[in-house]
């Protein structure tokens, strides 16, 4: 049985990757702001930002993997303290990835596809990169600081929507719940992603664990859209009112952060080390809303605490 570590374990990929792997492996989830209750799996209260806590861990739990989920990912707020920002997206994993490599430890870093600027789009693994604001560019400090002091990390740029234990914590739940409500909400016409529904990207991460791969992989869906395209897509599979959804450009907001445009992503060097390509939009949604009719949504909540 393996035993893997999994920080930022109350988040979105977090909480759905330590109920996965604790189906057939021993985890720990390592978590802080957002406390978990009743859960299949060892939850362990942490303040990443405290240096020691990670050198205890390896020391006293021993993993045989760690998978590095936890992040500062609120761009406006990583605005608003650049200092700290860098502390947990830069520093804390290159502590990791030390210790990883000090321990013979195989560790996952997730990452982003935010470090690019979005002005050309369909950016391969060898593109490079240039991040527009601080959690960009601490999450990019973050990748090279891994694989400076572990060459042997596997590094996954990632975007990805699904359940999560507020409800709140996703692009999809934002489109389901205001649909819902029947409140107008807006979709932008001009940022394009390739969104992976949380459960496939599990899915793929696992295999990447267990094919030992390493170094840098764009880790996404084999399809990209704009998030105004997104939201109706999910407005029509879930049979809401997809008008409620107001096209607009992500000029015409409020947002303090500036987003990068087009973040089309090429997953082909993935595709050939997993011998298949990444699943597609319309596979990714049709499973959330089977998650959705099973009642995953309300089973995930339950470890809230």
């Amino acid at each position: 049985m393996t035993r893997f570590l999994v920080t930022g374990a109350s988040g979105l990929l977090g909480i759905n990757l330590c109920l996965q792997l604790s189906a057939e492996n021993e985890v720990i989830g390592v978590v802080h702001q957002q406390k978990l209750v009743k859960t299949p799996f060892t939850v362990v209260e942490a303040d990443l930002s405290d240096a020691k806590i990670p050198l205890n861990w390896i020391e006293d739990l021993k993993p045989d993997v760690i998978i590095h989920c936890a992040a500062m990912a609120n761009i406006d707020a990583c605005e608003k303290d650049p200092e700290k920002a860098k502390q947990i997206n830069t520093d804390l994993p290159e502590m990791l990835a030390f210790l990883s490599h000090k321990n013979g430890i195989q560790l996952i870093h997730v990452s982003t596809d935010a470090v690019f600027d979005g002005a050309k789009g369909d950016y391969r693994e060898e593109d490079q990169p240039n991040p527009l604001g601080v959690y960009a560019q601490t999450k990019l400090a973050g990748e090279q600081a891994v694989l400076a002091a572990n060459a042997d990390a596997l590094i996954a740029r990632v975007n990805f929507y699904g359940c999560s234990v507020t409800g709140s914590r996703s692009l999809s739940e934002f489109f389901i719940y205001n649909l819902l409500a029947n409140q107008e909400m807006m979709g932008f016409t001009d940022v394009f992603f390739c969104p992976l529904l949380v459960n496939d990207l599990v899915d793929v991460l696992l295999k990447m664990v267990n094919l030992r791969l390493h170094g840098l992989y764009h880790t996404v869906s084999s399809e990209c859209l704009n998030k105004y395209e997104f939201g109706r897509r999910i407005a029509n599979l879930f049979n809401f009112n997809a008008d409620l959804i107001k096209p607009v450009k992500v000029s015409e907001s409020d947002l303090v952060a500036v987003r990068s445009p087009n973040l089309s992503m090429s997953t082909e060097k993935l595709a050939n080390a997993l011998g298949n390509p990444l699943p597609d939009q319309q596979a990714g949604l049709d499973r959330l809303k089977k998650l959705y009719d099973q009642g995953y949504p309300q089973r995930i909540r339950l470890f809230s605490g």
